[in-house]
């Protein structure tokens, strides 16, 4: 399945992301969320980094299949839709290879000024940096 991907990471599975059912821990599948949502924002918005600063407000995340250690991955994101201070976030984590889809993710990200930490709308051109 296709998806429009707007900034991906590669990484391959090491050690220190397996937990007890010698797969990827749910824990580490959230970080590489985290992971992507974060640099993507530092490549689009690098002229606005000391402005505002981003909070997550909610993730849902479908774990669709297993990754095992030595599996090279591919994390894909892109924004949806903005309101007010919030932004949607899509994620998808897959084989980098074979693209079999291992997590689907949606988040929601809270845009805070970086001196007061308040809430703060989301501009147009702000919307466009990641369209």
């Amino acid at each position: 399945m296709s998806h429009p991907f707007r900034f991906t990471m590669t990484r391959t599975v090491v050690p220190a992301d397996i937990d007890e059912l010698n797969h990827v821990n749910n824990v580490v599948y959230l970080q590489w969320i985290q992971d992507v949502a974060k640099s993507h924002w530092q490549q689009v918005g690098q002229h606005r980094i000391n402005e505002v600063v981003w909070v997550a407000s909610r993730h849902e995340i479908d774990y669709l299949a297993p990754a095992f250690l030595g599996d090279p991955i591919e994390v894909g994101t892109w924004v949806g839709q903005a309101q007010g201070a919030r932004f949607e976030r899509f994620i998808v984590i897959r084989h980098a290879q074979t693209k079999k889809e291992m997590v689907k993710a949606k988040t929601i990200w809270v845009m805070l000024d970086a001196q007061s930490f308040k809430p703060r709308r989301v501009p147009e051109d702000m919307v466009n940096l990641f369209q």
